[in-house]
């Protein structure tokens, strides 16, 4: 399997609430002088994907619009999210553009522009070596509180992805966490979205669900553990935009 069977899906509907700027989409605000969505943009063409589904919701004409004129010439298709009812939800709405795709899906996140195309190529490599039905990106945090937790067991092997709030006391205690970032086998995607369940404290489709549907089908799950741990980091709040804008400046003058 070649990089061009690939196929990029970019979750970017979230309004971004606490940005505290309600005429703008969350994607739209920018890291040096380009909108977050663009660079995440970049980096889906980077890994060599053939095409790029952009999942839109608040603000979806803006942020299409300005995808349009950027990026011309590239194959990207929009869907919409109307409700923001978690990731698996979002992924849900590409799943028509998907069907009868037999490659490779990345799901990407238009809020972590920080991503480089380094880091995700070695993901997409460690998932065709593993031959994986996923595989997930991964990082050891310094505080891993909020975060996803990602759950081996003694032979290293991943059972089980928790969100923060539904996981124990002793799940709590791990370092290792979900980056947000996945590789699907498309098919094995398909067919275990429509199993997510929403039975959980926040109510919502989670898209690490999809990863414990697969895994009790006996299905391979890797996952890469990065080094990387300011690549990951999503944007919510006005400092988090600053710090991310301040690490993207400093990277540029580093080349």
């Amino acid at each position: 399997m070649s990089m061009s069977d690939l196929i990029g899906v970019i979750m970017a509907a979230g309004k971004g609430t606490r940005m505290n700027d309600p005429e703008r989409a969350k994607v739209m605000f920018r890291i040096g002088d380009r909108p977050m969505i663009s660079h995440v943009i970049d980096r889906a063409h980077d890994c060599g994907a053939e095409r790029v589904i952009l999942i839109v919701g608040y603000k979806g004409e803006v942020v299409r619009n300005w995808i349009e004129e950027e990026f011309p010439n590239s194959s990207i298709d929009f869907v919409e999210q109307r409700e923001q009812l978690g990731t698996a939800h979002a992924v849900m709405q590409a799943v028509p553009k998907l069907e009868g795709f037999l490659g490779d899906t990345l799901v990407l996140s238009g809020d972590v522009p920080l991503l480089s195309g380094e880091t995700l190529k070695r993901l997409i490599q460690l998932h065709r070596e593993e031959e994986a039905a996923c595989t997930l990106l991964t990082v050891l945090a310094p505080d891993p509180t909020g975060y996803g937790r990602v759950v081996r067991n003694e032979s290293g092997a991943v059972t089980r992805v928790v969100e923060h709030k539904d996981a124990t006391n002793e799940e709590r205690l791990v370092k290792e966490i979900n980056a947000g970032v996945y590789i699907f086998r498309s098919p094995d995607l398909l067919r275990a979205l429509p199993q997510v369940r929403n039975n959980n404290v926040q109510g919502e489709y989670y898209l690490p669900d999809v990863i414990s549907i697969l895994l009790n089908e006996g299905q391979s799950v890797a996952a890469y553990c990065s080094e990387q741990f300011d690549e990951i980091q999503g944007i919510n709040t006005p400092d988090q935009l600053a710090e991310a804008d301040k690490v993207y400046r400093q990277m540029m003058v580093g080349g």
